[in-house]
């Protein structure tokens, strides 16, 4: 086994169970085209494969790269992309291999650094959705950001993070993956989670405002939301709005529901 790198944030699945069970969510069949961002020694590869059609792999370690295409470079299903997935034009590099182009699922396990930016490529913003997004994005992270993607309203662990990607999709706990499934471990637990990506049933009138709106709302969690908004909206006609909008005056942002999100943004733009 190779020696994990920590510029790139690499550890490697060595748990059967997990594995099986990221595969199970994918729920894949023989004509689905698998994305899989960073396949490392190719474990979850060699799963993928076996159950899809296609497999698009991108791997930025030059060395894995040479690993992987010497384990699984003459099966026909198989495309490896040396490069940075957030920096790659996947659809430019995908142009000439027509039974790889548009992947329709997403099965990974992502380096935690960089799952932000990772998650916003995938899903797009609330600004700017993804226009041809995914049927699934099956993701194995950090058990942390996983709570705060699959949050409830009310939750302490619901949150801007929470509110951005349940606009844009499904968001479902799988099961957690403890460290010690890695080698070498990580220093926190993990968490596999399905993220289904849908239309969104009532789009926010203007989707710019509603992102300030949440970015200062959940700027100090402790505070009551009227405080939080002072400087878009008078406090006072800030609980009378939500009173109409039967959200209790006192509520933090935490409280609010993706729905209750966009109705106030819709309010406040009128």
């Amino acid at each position: 086994m190779p020696k994990a790198r920590k510029q790139f944030g690499q550890h490697w699945l060595r748990s059967e169970k997990a594995l099986r069970k990221i595969v199970a969510a994918a729920e894949l069949s023989g004509s689905d085209r698998v994305l899989e961002i960073g396949p490392g020694t190719g474990v979850l590869t060699r799963q993928l494969l076996a159950h899809a059609a296609a497999v698009v792999a991108v791997e930025i370690d030059r060395d894995l790269c040479e690993i992987l295409a010497q384990k699984l470079g003459k099966l026909e299903n198989f495309l490896l992309l040396q490069g940075d997935f957030l920096t790659l034009d996947l659809a430019a590099l995908l142009n000439p291999f027509p039974a790889f182009q548009n992947p329709n699922k997403v099965v990974a396990n992502i380096p935690y650094n960089i799952t932000g930016p990772i998650l916003e490529k995938l899903l797009g913003t609330i600004a700017n959705p993804n226009p041809q997004p995914f049927q699934a994005i099956i993701l194995l992270l950090q058990k942390e950001v996983a709570q705060r993607l699959t949050a409830k309203p009310g939750s302490t662990h619901f949150g801007a993070l929470s509110v951005r990607v349940q606009y844009l999709a499904a968001c479902q706990l799988i099961c957690d993956v403890p460290a010690i499934a890695f080698q070498p471990p990580p220093r926190v637990d993990s968490a596999v989670i399905r993220l289904i990506p849908r239309p969104i049933e009532t789009p926010v009138h203007n989707p710019h405002h509603m992102e300030t709106l949440i970015k200062l709302g959940f700027a100090s969690k402790r505070k009551m939301l009227r405080n939080n908004l002072k400087s878009l909206i008078d406090s006072d006609q800030l609980s009378q709005i939500l009173e109409e909008l039967n959200v209790n005056s006192q509520s933090r942002a935490e409280d609010l529901s993706v729905e209750n999100w966009v109705s106030l943004s819709n309010v406040l733009t009128q």
